[in-house]
């Protein structure tokens, strides 16, 4: 498939008096002359009108655990079909996701599949979910959406991965179909969002609070901390306690290692004392539930109680070693209701997926 047939009108855009169109998808507000793609590279003038190059079209699926979301309190033990486009709005010199979200080479998109045969092959392989992931769904919205309704039609959940940064139009729209939505929250500095990223702070903070207090969808946040740019406590400190006041103690916050990739292979991987020091920072600005990630940690992978302090569902990497939760979702020893989205049992028929990671190819 080449990318003339690929085409589909896209939504959220303006013309402009000089001939001009504006992209009114996300924060950037892309200016465009006729051929000219925004910034995230997928979003095309053509014929006068916008258009998205990459409906249809994808970088690669594969069944994942759904903590490799990364999300612990949305049906724990679940599978989730994964799959990504290419491009990106955001510009982090830092990406982990690179070679996908910094393409702008449609060769790699190899995998056709249409909303309708994404939803069936979901069902197929006994996915729970579909993840709109490895690069960042809002920018492919129109087929993150009707993708998302197709699976609804079949009993499939939606999960976004996403950097949240979307105006709030088409946010209202997108996130209407998601079920659960993880967000990365870069750092909790203007600088750091300018600097390292070409954006801005406020527009991911105002979309954490949309989805938080006017959606039923699932949030969790995730922060990448990078040595010697967002890992001063200072910096920890403020970010958990604007979640804990501005959200509340509940949303899950996972702290992330970085590791040397892209445009920022000088700087160091992050110590695993690191994400344990702002695990606790954030405990102790009054969040519940909070994980580390990329390091091998069960205390920062398990989920304990709020109130006893029991551990309810303790993980190792992927792998969920105990699950005690009861049916409606409470912690057995003291009856405390622990927020999140379980099912009556782990996974599926009480089994957890586990740490599989399995390729899998569409036909359309």
């Amino acid at each position: 498939m080449n990318t003339a047939e690929s085409l589909y009108p896209a939504r959220w855009w303006h013309a402009l008096p000089d001939g001009r169109v504006q992209c009114d998808l996300c924060p950037r507000d892309c200016l465009l002359h006729e051929g000219q793609r925004g910034a995230c590279f997928v979003r095309q003038m053509v014929d006068g009108a916008m258009q998205l190059t990459t409906y249809g079209r994808s970088s690669g699926f594969c069944i994942d655990p759904i903590e490799k979301k990364p999300l612990n309190h949305f049906y724990p033990g679940s599978s989730i079909l994964s799959f990504g486009t290419a491009g990106c709005n955001l510009a982090c010199k830092f990406c982990q996701n690179w070679d996908i979200s910094k393409s702008k080479d449609m060769d790699r998109l190899m995998d056709a599949a249409s909303p309708q045969t994404i939803a069936r092959a979901a069902k197929r392989y006994g996915a729970d979910a579909v993840a709109y992931t490895y690069n960042d769904p809002v920018i492919f919205a129109e087929y993150a959406i009707d993708t998302a309704l197709a699976c609804r039609e079949q009993g499939i959940r939606n999960v976004a991965v996403t950097a949240g940064y979307i105006h709030a139009e088409p946010a209202r729209e997108f996130f209407a179909v998601m079920d659960a939505a993880n967000v990365d929250l870069k750092a909790f500095t203007e600088a750091f969002y300018h600097k390292l990223c070409v954006g801005h702070l406020q527009p991911v903070l105002d979309i954490l609070a949309y989805i938080h207090h006017e959606t039923d969808c699932w949030l969790e946040i995730t922060t990448l901390l990078i040595p010697g740019h967002n890992d001063s406590a200072a910096e920890i400190n403020e970010l958990a306690s604007w979640v804990a006041k501005e959200l509340g103690p509940d949303v899950p916050l996972h702290f992330t290692a970085f590791h040397p990739d892209w445009k920022m292979e000088n700087v160091p991987e992050t110590p695993p004392a690191t994400l344990a020091q702002a695990r606790r920072i954030a405990l102790d600005a009054g969040l519940h539930h909070v994980f580390t990630g990329n390091v091998h940690d069960s205390e920062g992978g398990t989920t304990f109680c709020p109130s006893c302090h029991a551990a309810l569902i303790v993980r190792d990497w992927y792998d969920i070693k105990r699950y005690d939760l009861t049916p409606e979702g409470h912690c057995p020893h003291c009856q405390t209701a622990i927020a999140g989205r379980f099912g009556k049992a782990l996974g599926h028929e009480g089994r957890a997926f586990g740490p599989r990671r399995i390729p899998v190819r569409l036909s359309a």
